[in-house]
């Protein structure tokens, strides 16, 4: 589309401000890790004079990879905005992180965005996750466009990485330009314009219009007439697509036209062409940016209520509106503190107002939820870590809130006197678990703090304290933002932990009826200590919990004494009779026993029921119980079977399937927990990035003995 405003970025060096919505666009980068997103950043930052020369991802010079671990991993882990200006817009660019274990900070980047440009590597082609991503867009019709980059690698080829998008994509994602390849056939000089055709030559470093040639025509005419035909079938003029068919030469700039509303309305996907260091592509990039892609006023506002959930008007991208901002971000500098990276939907947002800031759906990550008032300090523009300062936030822009001590990560800031609450998108489900432990007495003080401001940053994080395993448990996403989370533990907060053997929440239980006798007789001069009781133990059904029946007569054992009885047996299943696991699923009998006028007491026979319980659970068998889960596998149909073939090698039960949608089923199956402790990351692994499971405590049932000999051994050697 470079041909229609005659090429050229425009507004070099003029500083990125809006002051309203129609000349914002908000868009998100998204490929998978090593794509080329942030380089395409600074290469389209070059191109509008936003930056003098690009920065380099191996010599950690890029604006939007600035945090220590990016810097150290050379890669992508957080959500970053680098605003620019092209054609008399702002644009306000979203680099997001492509390794699957930070799809958290793409989902934000998703919500803060109304357009999506897909970065695909000619080199290296599509992953499993950003298909899955496509079909996430899809289904919300947020409007999309595939850049592809890396044209000027080794065995890159622009074919084979188009059949890969219309493969993963499906319909309508055509190419608007081609490579214009050098007398060598590898080295890309240029593009050819579909819509023009016409040559767009970068061989003499600065780009230069000229008619194609023989061989060019001939490229061209294999790929126009499809390209055509998929912009005049969405056009609104119905009567194009006959003119078209009965050979009428159809006018450059309706094509054009159409093409722009088609792509805005998320029904056409052009396909660009471009070699970021070179700078080749960057004006067709930003015409599409800012010409097809919509403003945040063609966008529609996510709903809200009030806090409480009652109903509100459907929000509008008005400046003059009431004011609703969603926090997607929340990172803490060590000189400034806590930062919010915020999207103003409606309403204009200043410095020093004071604002309602309403949390919702925390509670499931263990906060809860709040609702106060909160007044804002200075607001600003982010350019990676770098701001300047902004005098207002217009609806549709994105700013950066410094020291907003209560608001995190999807809560909704509005006004004071009419609170809103905005329906948050939704967030992944950690499901690696990682136990860890402080390495010092220091540390250990430090830690707690240091956790719970990672977890308001990070809305995938899950920190869990297991009272039953006592263990510290990190939920993370994968090995990746495990080590991201400790990396920053360490050089944030300066806390050192170290991983430990995770535990899963065993039980035992008994394999058979048993009679035993508790006796606590004790006499060392003044008070002594008696108690004998005697009871019988059976085993109930799985989930029968615990019952304890009174059979005594006679009073052998007096009425005070009998819940002592019970309170002691209590304490025993706490304790674990084998393999220091609770009991449950017993019923304790109380048949008969002793007691002492002077000496009996309630201690003693506490004492006596605990023995009697270990007594009963030495002659017979004692079963160890695993939690069992119930999980749910979405993948892709060509792993089904690979999937299932690794079920059984961890116990697991199918207990049904059936297809959701097109090409994807849904595997049910009962799995001990003990199997699955790193499923998420094998699962990945299984599915090429296109698994995902959801995992639901069912019942606790007895472990294979050959399995428990094994986990009992372990336990024993990691208390030593």
């Amino acid at each position: 589309m470079a041909e229609k405003h005659g090429g050229g970025a425009g507004a070099a060096g003029r500083a990125p401000t809006a002051d309203q919505p129609a000349s914002i666009r908000n868009v998100v980068l998204v490929g998978h890790s090593g794509a080329g997103k942030t380089t395409l950043t600074e290469a389209l930052l070059v191109a509008t004079g936003a930056l003098s020369r690009p920065g380099t991802v191996e010599d950690g010079t890029t604006v939007t990879d600035y945090d220590e671990v990016e810097l150290k991993q050379q890669r992508s882990v957080g959500l970053a905005v680098a605003p620019l200006s092209s054609h008399g817009v702002k644009v306000n660019l979203l680099d997001t992180p492509g390794y699957a274990d930070f799809v958290g900070d793409l989902r934000a980047g998703l919500r803060a965005a109304d357009a999506a440009l897909f970065v695909v590597s000619a080199a290296d082609g599509i992953d499993g996750s950003t298909r899955m991503i496509w079909d996430e867009c899809a289904q919300v019709g947020m409007p999309r466009a595939v850049v592809v980059t890396k044209l000027d690698k080794e065995r890159a080829s622009f074919d084979d990485a188009l059949t890969a998008c219309q493969d993963a994509f499906g319909d309508n994602v055509l190419p608007l330009y081609l490579p214009l390849y050098g007398d060598d056939g590898t080295t890309v000089e240029g593009l050819i314009g579909l819509i023009t055709q016409q040559v767009y030559d970068y061989s003499s470093g600065t780009r230069a219009q000229r008619d194609p040639e023989p061989a060019h025509v001939e490229r061209i005419e294999e790929y126009r007439g499809e390209l055509l035909e998929g912009i005049i079938a969405e056009s609104e003029d119905e009567t194009l697509m006959e003119r078209y068919l009965d050979g009428e030469d159809i006018e450059t700039s309706v094509i054009i036209d159409d093409l722009e509303t088609a792509v805005a309305r998320g029904s056409f996907f052009p396909v660009l062409a471009a070699a970021s260091p070179a700078g080749l592509g960057m004006d067709e990039v930003l015409e599409i940016v800012t010409q097809a892609f919509p403003s945040p006023l063609e966008h529609e506002v996510p709903p809200a209520t009030t806090p409480d959930g009652d109903p509100v008007e459907p929000l509008k991208c008005d400046p003059d509106g009431p004011l609703v901002a969603e926090v997607v971000k929340t990172t803490s500098d060590p000189y400034v503190g806590r930062i919010s990276l915020v999207r103003v939907f409606s309403g204009t947002l200043r410095p020093d107002a004071t604002l309602h800031v309403s949390g919702h759906g925390m509670t499931d990550r263990g906060h809860e939820d709040h609702d106060v008032d909160e007044r804002v300090g200075a607001l600003s523009v982010p350019f990676g870590k770098n701001v300047t300062p902004a005098a207002e936030v217009v609806a549709g822009d994105i700013c950066a809130i410094a020291k907003l001590t209560s608001a995190e990560t999807c809560d909704t800031l509005s006004d004071r006197g009419r609170p809103l609450l905005m329906h948050s998108w939704t967030l992944p489900e950690p499901l690696l678990p990682v136990a860890v432990e402080a390495k010092s007495k220091a540390d250990e003080d430090k830690l707690s703090q240091a956790l719970s401001r990672i977890e308001a940053e990070d809305p995938t994080l899950r920190v869990e304290h297991n009272a039953e395993t006592r263990q510290l448990v990190l939920w993370c996403m994968g090995e990746a933002h495990k080590d991201v989370v400790l990396d920053r533990m360490a050089s944030r907060y300066g806390v050192e932990v170290e991983e430990i053997d995770l535990r899963v929440p065993l039980r035992e239980t008994f394999g058979g009826s048993a009679k035993a006798r508790g006796r606590h007789v004790k006499q060392s001069g003044g008070h002594g200590q008696y108690a004998i009781c005697d009871i019988e133990v059976e085993p109930l059904p799985t989930g029968g919990g615990f019952e304890f029946v009174d059979k005594v007569f006679g009073g052998a054992v007096p009425r005070q004494f009998i819940p002592s009885v019970e309170k002691g047996v209590r304490a025993q299943m706490e304790k674990g009779v084998s393999a220091g696991y609770p009991v449950i699923d017993v019923r304790v009998t109380l048949v008969d026993g002793k007691a002492h006028s002077v000496d009996s007491s309630d201690m003693a026979f506490q004492t006596a029921g605990s023995l009697a319980l270990r007594e009963a659970a030495a002659s017979t068998q004692v079963l160890l119980l695993e939690p069992v889960d119930e999980v749910s596998i979405l993948v892709d149909d060509d792993y089904v079977g690979t999937v299932m073939g690794d079920l059984s090698t961890r116990r697991g039960r199918v207990v049904g399937t059936e297809p959701v949608g097109t090409g994807r089923t849904l595997v049910k199956a009962e799995i001990p927990q003990i199997e699955i402790t790193r499923y998420a990351i094998d699962l990945r692994s299984m599915s090429h990035g296109t698994g995902t499971f959801s995992r639901t405590y069912l019942r606790h049932e007895p472990m294979p003995s050959h399995v428990a000999e094994k986990v009992v051994a372990a336990n024993a050697t990691q208390e030593e």
